[in-house]
């Protein structure tokens, strides 16, 4: 029995020695009052003194001499529990120490056992990496699929649109962008614009959903001087004289009023116009482009669109996918959007492979223009280099631009349960106008529903509006469905 005890024993030694030889940390083991009892091989390479020469003494005489300082062991002693610190040893060495008690059965401090790690080449390793995540952000920013000025695209889909506008390059013939708001509509008009022959002209870009109607009709033909009470005394060039030679291109179309829909299907149909008060004709010499969200067929159905102008402004159908349906995309993207903001802040940022994970698995109703607005959110209250994924939660605080009809839709959206007092009660605040507590209003209730629906079809039935509706509320609030 004597001798299996021994035996043991001396195996115990042996591992003992083999863990100090062999351990990638340096291990240092003291008596309760910090005489160092044991200390790895590896002593030497960290501190800069064989391990031979600190057996036997104290702990505070090697922090006095700068060795360790500051030491976790007499940080142990002194605290009586784990401890953890960071030192710079004469060498330059980032080291973390970590120390930890070793209490007898009477309950003194019997031992402390630390370990000490150098990080200086877990530093340099961390800098290679951020280098290499920067540099492969420059390149995946560069690359798309041809040299498209104004697109940073990947994907097929993308790649057939462009491949599609640079076949109808050399012609006038008008042409419909198609596709929700926010896939990237004005840019691919632009390129559209700079692959024609009118490159050299101007790329005139009106939204017809930002013009009053009471100013439409002077904002795109112009008046002569004296036209109407209020008019410039020297007259005003309208949109369509600024686009000769180049490209008029509409986005929104689908918002044009009526009274306006006839008149530029005039211009359409005889090449000619007149400004207001005036009885000269100017020759209309412009390529027409124009963007919708809207379903114009629908609108031609519901009488709220003129056929005729329709056919006259959908030469060429271009059907943008969402960006959902093209995530391919949304690297280059993010990484391009980067690179500019990189260019805006004068700094260096690259984004974690957490956050461009999450960015790909997103919805994104408001497709690119969200994604642009969401990434530079995060890049902006980044603390530091790598942007990192910010609180989901933040993305319910922005709110877009208000559209029309919000205020009867928020009245259509309150169920009978709803009016039976469950809305949110609203604060007023000094300065707010009924129109915004109304939409304050109308964001509350919507945020309620979602956190019953999954889908936007859900919310719609649930809202007793239209699925459509829901979509436009949706991207207005800044908001989003959980699946």
């Amino acid at each position: 029995m004597r001798n299996q005890v021994a035996f043991r024993s001396r195996i115990d030694q042996h591992m003992f020695e083999v863990i100090l030889e062999r351990s990638s940390d340096n291990i240092v083991i003291t008596d309760g009052q910090g005489y160092i009892l044991s200390a790895s091989a590896n002593f030497y390479r960290i501190y800069g003194i064989p391990f031979q020469e600190v057996i036997g003494r104290r702990v505070d005489e090697l922090e006095k001499a700068d060795v360790l300082k500051p030491s976790v062991t007499l940080e142990v002693i002194a605290q009586r529990r784990e401890v953890q610190v960071m030192q710079t040893t004469t060498a330059g060495l980032h080291v973390m120490a970590m120390g930890f008690p070793v209490f007898d059965e009477e309950g003194e401090l019997a031992r402390v056992v630390s370990f000490s790690r150098d990080l200086t080449d877990f530093n340099l390793l961390q800098q290679e990496f951020e280098a290499l995540q920067k540099s492969r952000a420059q390149e995946l920013a560069s690359e798309t699929e041809e040299n498209t000025p104004h697109l940073v695209y990947r994907s097929k889909v993308l790649s057939e649109v462009v491949r599609l506008i640079r076949r109808i390059s050399a012609s006038d013939l008008s042409v419909l962008f198609l596709g929700e708001s926010g896939v990237g509509k004005t840019e691919l008009a632009r390129f559209a614009h700079e692959q024609s022959q009118r490159r050299d002209g101007p790329f005139i870009d009106i939204n017809c959903a930002a013009i009053p109607e009471s100013i439409f009709e002077s904002e795109i033909f112009g008046y002569e001087a004296g036209a109407f009470s209020g008019a410039d005394r020297k007259g005003k060039e309208g949109v369509l004289e600024a686009a000769r030679g180049g490209t008029l291109f509409l986005d929104e179309v689908g918002e044009l009023p009526a009274q306006l829909q006839t008149k530029l299907l005039k211009v359409l149909q005889d090449g000619e116009y007149r400004k207001l008060g005036s009885t000269k004709t100017y020759k209309a010499d412009f390529r027409l482009m124009c963007a919708t969200n809207r379903d114009l067929m629908k609108m031609v159905d519901d009488g709220q669109f003129r056929l005729d102008l329709y056919f006259r402004i959908n030469g060429f159908p271009v059907y943008v996918p969402a960006l959902r349906e093209r995530r391919s995309d949304i690297v280059v993207l993010v990484h391009s959007f980067i690179n500019e903001l990189n260019q805006q802040y004068n700094d260096t940022k690259y984004i974690s492979d957490a956050a461009l994970s999450d960015l790909q698995h997103r919805e994104w109703l408001g497709n690119v223009r969200e994604l642009k607005n969401t990434l530079e959110r995060w890049y902006v209250i980044a603390p530091g280099q790598c942007i990192e994924v910010a609180d989901t939660s933040e993305r319910r605080r922005y709110s877009a631009t208000t559209s029309s009809g919000a205020v009867t839709d928020a009245k259509s959206a309150i169920t009978d349960e709803q009016s039976n007092g469950m809305l949110p009660e609203l604060t007023h605040m000094p300065g707010e106008g009924l129109k915004t507590l109304l939409e304050h209003y109308e964001k509350r209730i919507i945020e309620d529903a979602l956190s019953q629906c999954k889908s936007s079809y859900e919310l719609a039935e649930k809202l007793k509006i239209s699925q459509p509706s829901v979509i436009r509320r949706l991207q207005k609030y800044g908001l989003t469905t959980r699946v």
